[in-house]
């Protein structure tokens, strides 16, 4: 369930000095997700607790090509964003196990 929910972390300069920060954390999510979904899945997923959601549903943007025969024209799809901020002391290693040795 928390997958169908949670689509993909979004890796970006301004999402890392959040996550820096302020420990907030910047997750794709499903359209029809709830805050309430979002923070359970989020928990399931990487077993931290949540104190915090904030959501935000983003825009498509109309996009264009050129190509040797034409320009073609598109729209890049609308989609929902989650801010998740943890309590203090917790973390998410979105890139994997980074162990010292």
């Amino acid at each position: 369930m928390a997958k169908q929910i949670l689509i993909k972390p979004v890796i970006t300069e301004k999402s890392s000095k959040l996550s820096d920060k302020a420990n907030t954390f910047t997750f794709v999510v499903n359209k029809n997700a709830n805050k309430i979904e979002i923070r359970k899945a989020v928990e399931d997923m990487f077993k931290v607790s949540v104190a915090n959601v904030n959501t935000a549903i983003m825009p498509g943007k109309p996009k264009s090509r050129s190509t040797k025969t034409a320009i073609v024209r598109g729209t890049k799809s609308a989609y929902k964003k989650a801010f998740v901020t943890l309590t203090p002391g917790e973390t998410i290693n979105i890139f994997g196990s980074d162990e010292q040795e």
